[in-house]
């Protein structure tokens, strides 16, 4: 299940993608199947390299791509090893509230971009993410959110840069419950029943994608999608 919506980018075969913060490569794994998509996963966290090498060499198994190429990386999004003006396409999914200094990343994110071309970022939104921080271990957690954004803050941090915001929507409201159970319940306290079944629930939802739960997932989405993702295009230098 990805947070950004690839459908809605003109993005023409052969596009170079880079998807910083990449994790386990969900990302990764759904610009590879456009066409002839040349496509970069970078993260600081090897674990979740090699958790993305394994999807997308299981996805070169199947033949689930469009005739590209991958290729994984360790970076540090205050400093891409990047050129300037790389990529057709950069994908910055849940991480900005995670980088102390949050405005270098936006920077780098941007300098990377070529011109006329587009730039995806989501960040958790500010409601349902104020009710999480209400749990004290939840905004302690090492290497978990630094800040909260509203939608408008973090336009004007980009815009200010130089791009255009073109379009927002909210994703994921299944999952809202499921981290307010886990701040109520206690954050480690995974084998408490309600935390349990709920997670078994989006376990399945996430690999049976069955029509009742999208529905009813993009009906709750403008009022508890638990990511806002912002699109933005950059304009010539």
């Amino acid at each position: 299940m990805i947070t950004v919506d690839l459908q809605c980018l003109p993005l023409p075969a052969g596009s170079r993608i880079l998807d910083i913060g990449c994790g386990s490569g969900r990302h990764v794994a759904a610009a590879y199947s456009l066409e002839k998509a040349c496509v970069t996963g970078a993260d600081p966290n090897q674990q979740d390299l090699l958790q993305a090498r394994s999807r997308l060499q299981y996805h070169d198994r199947l033949g689930a791509h469009g005739n590209g190429c991958w290729n994984l990386t360790a970076a540090d999004i205050t400093d891409l090893p990047f050129a300037d003006h790389s990529f057709d396409l950069v994908i910055c999914s849940e991480v900005l509230e995670h980088i102390p200094d949050h405005q270098r990343a936006m920077s780098e994110i941007v300098r990377v971009l070529k011109p006329e071309r587009h730039l995806v970022v989501s960040v958790p939104r500010r409601w349902p993410e104020s009710l999480c921080w209400l749990s004290g271990p939840y905004c302690r957690m090492p290497g978990g959110h630094v800040r909260i954004y509203t939608a408008q803050r973090l336009v004007r941090h980009i815009e200010g840069r130089g791009l255009r915001h073109w379009r927002t929507h909210f994703a994921h409201s299944l999952h809202t419950p499921y981290w307010w159970l886990k701040c109520l319940l206690g954050l480690q306290r995974e084998s408490l029943w309600p935390v349990r079944i709920y997670h078994r629930f989006l376990v399945w939802d996430i690999m049976q994608h069955p029509r009742l739960t999208r529905l009813l997932d993009r009906l709750l989405n403008p009022l508890l999608g638990k990511s806002v993702v912002l699109y933005f295009y950059k304009s010539l230098d």
